[in-house]
């Protein structure tokens, strides 16, 4: 897959270059080599790229985790730290894996005793409970 993708990149190039596609056809066999797409993949790519086209990828493109998202989801926790990630999910519209996603890339935070915090404070509160339980034990 990552072969025929940087072979994909070279066709684009040399396109871009105004190679004809029997001129990038060698070129591509000296730099990939055994490993290189055959001559009618070549050609099929060269003439989409040619005519400024590339192949249509499945699937809508991935826009829930935007700018504005994570600002929705950090002002609604600023608002109620203890929303779960279920709750922000059906108020803002936005799929939990994306909420959870947000929360603890984009954001920095885990949850601790079942509250979202920051992960600098939840180490400090992780510490300080280990130290309850062994002073206890």
């Amino acid at each position: 897959m990552q072969r025929s993708l940087e072979q994909r990149v070279a066709i684009k190039f040399c396109v871009q270059l105004e190679k004809s596609a029997v001129e990038t056809i060698p070129m591509l066999k000296k730099a990939f080599g055994v490993v290189c797409l055959s001559d009618r993949q070549i050609f099929r790519w060269h003439k989409a790229f040619g005519e400024g086209r590339e192949e249509n990828r499945a699937g809508r493109p991935s826009t829930s985790s935007s700018d504005d998202n994570v600002k929705c989801v950090h002002d609604l926790l600023n608002t109620d730290r203890r929303l779960s990630v279920r709750l922000i999910s059906e108020t803002l519209d936005i799929t939990k894996t994306i909420v959870h996603e947000i929360m603890s890339q984009s954001l920095g935070m885990r949850t601790v005793c079942a509250k979202p915090v920051p992960k600098s404070e939840s180490t400090a509160t992780l510490n300080g409970l280990k130290g309850l339980l062994s002073a206890d034990g």
